[in-house]
């Protein structure tokens, strides 16, 4: 759906950056309620929609009239209360009450006569809510679904100009687009710009944008807390018997609890996977393939439930062509590695590097691969150097 109104684009650009002036204070890394789980929510914001027509004025005027002004009254301040359920991370169904203001014209007539005309609009929306996470905490939204809405016409009239207030009820579709930013696990930032397709009391349709910067509160299933590392027992010295003394009588003397051991820091286990370059681009090729997406998708649900505290990917070279060709090439697979696992494996992006070695680490011997023309057998027996390792820090 296109959006057409420059007020409209102007709008959500203005929610937008105000909806996310404050995430510069929240951390990265703030916990995400998993899925699933309710949720309730508001937004404000401003609606926008032409309503009535010169042609309609005229007809309040009768035989002989016509219409010498008009002005539409086209924005208002409109807003939104809804409640939700997320069913996983890409599905939720969200339905509540809306009231996108008041907005109408005013105009003036031959014979004298003045006409103020305002359409209230509001109603209730059922809506399914599609989210695409781009990180851990940030995502985009599309909506589809139904608007069950009331348009009540009411007109303030002078001199000949005739027109009674109407009101209506019609059932029709609404869409919307948006970027949602999770500031924890208990509150997320909407700004969003949707269309109402709107039924105008007097036998037509307008459509209605509605942009608006929103809060939503997530309930129901908790996040899961981080494993705590339990603190070792105490160490405790059994107990020492003295010597005997000359009564047959055992004294035993408690020995003093010393103070637990102090235990050097342990390095997060390190994981190393190395991908064929050929299995993953082809001879000569930067793009990632079928077999690589398969094989990249497969390493990826392996690292689900990984705290990461580093992902190293280095792209690697045979020594066949030149330094700054191998170096370049080797870049560029790394950098397809990295942005396929950060846009498909969700990786947070933050965490992740990508660098080229070109030819500088072969894992073969000179005396393995004998030449320097590419030959097809010089070129197979190279192949293990041409691959990409990718490099896992963490704890799971």
């Amino acid at each position: 759906m296109t959006f057409t109104s420059t007020l409209t684009l102007r709008n959500l650009g203005l929610a937008s950056l105000a909806g996310f002036t404050c995430l510069a204070a929240v951390p990265a890394q703030a916990q995400v309620r998993e899925a699933p789980y309710g949720y309730v929510g508001l937004g404000l914001g401003r609606s926008q929609g032409d309503f009535g027509t010169e042609a309609q004025v005229a007809a309040g005027v009768g035989a002989g009239g016509s219409v010498t002004g008009f002005a539409r009254d086209s924005n208002d301040t409109g807003y939104k209360i809804f409640g939700g359920y997320q069913f996983n991370r890409n599905v939720a169904v969200e339905g509540g009450y809306f009231d996108l203001g008041k907005l109408g014209y005013d105009a003036t007539t031959t014979p004298a006569g003045t006409v103020g005309a305002r359409f209230k609009l509001n109603g209730l929306s059922l809506d399914l809510v599609g989210t695409l996470p781009l990180t851990t905490n940030f995502a985009l939204l599309g909506r589809v679904g139904m608007a069950s809405g009331r348009a009540r016409a009411r007109y303030d009239t002078t001199g000949a100009v005739t027109l009674n207030d109407v009101s209506k009820r019609g059932t029709n579709a609404k869409v919307g687009l948006g970027v949602q930013y999770a500031m924890g696990s208990n509150m997320l930032v909407r700004a969003e710009v949707e269309r109402y397709r709107m039924n105008d009391a007097v036998g037509s349709h307008v459509n209605t944008n509605l942009v608006s910067v929103g809060l939503v509160f997530p309930f129901g299933s908790a996040p899961a807390p981080a494993p705590r590392a339990q603190a070792p027992a105490p160490y405790v010295v059994p107990p020492v018997a003295a010597a005997p003394a000359p009564a047959p009588i055992i004294v035993v003397q408690a020995a003093p609890v010393l103070p637990a051991p102090t235990l050097a820091p342990v390095a997060p286990p390190r994981r190393r996977v190395t991908f064929s370059a050929e299995s993953q681009f082809g001879f000569d090729r930067s793009e990632v393939n079928d077999v690589g997406r398969v094989a990249l998708d497969t390493f990826a649900r392996e690292l689900e439930g990984t705290q990461f505290d580093m992902v190293e990917v280095e792209g690697h070279t045979d020594r066949l062509g030149s330094n700054d060709y191998n170096q370049t090439l080797s870049r560029q697979r790394a950098d397809a590695v990295k942005n396929y696992l950060v846009t498909r494996g969700h990786v947070d992006p933050m965490k992740v590097t990508a660098s080229g070695k070109g030819e500088s680490s072969p894992v073969t011997k000179p005396q393995d691969c004998v030449g320097s023309k590419a030959t097809a057998q010089l070129v197979t027996c190279l192949a293990p150097d041409r691959r990409v390792d990718v490099d896992v820090v963490g704890t799971r």
